[in-house]
């Protein structure tokens, strides 16, 4: 999967490993809490399942998209679907804050 990101550095600049780990905290608290990711995965198969019902469902690049989408999603609701909307965000805010 490719990440297209806004802000990049140069490619042989070093960065601070603490930088990366506070975006990450910061991207998952604000994707966490725009919505209940937990239900992504579900979301995101009825829409492909209607999709793929089109003339546009038959194509193998898109089909394989959606479903590299769908992984993507189901593999970030399971790892923090046990925790609490708190536990998250009180996490997130501690590795932003360090």
């Amino acid at each position: 999967m490719r990440l297209i990101f806004s802000i990049m550095t140069e490619e042989n600049e070093k960065t601070k490993e603490t930088a990366v780990i506070t975006a990450m905290a910061k991207f998952l608290s604000e994707i966490w809490f725009v919505d209940d990711f937990r239900d992504h995965p579900e979301y995101l198969s009825e829409i492909f399942e209607t999709i793929l019902l089109t003339e546009m469902g038959n194509d193998q690049d898109l089909r394989i998209r959606m479903i590299n989408s769908i992984r993507t999603s189901k593999m970030l609701a399971e790892t923090l679907g046990s925790f609490s909307d708190m536990e998250i965000n009180n996490a997130c805010r501690k590795i932003m804050n360090a």
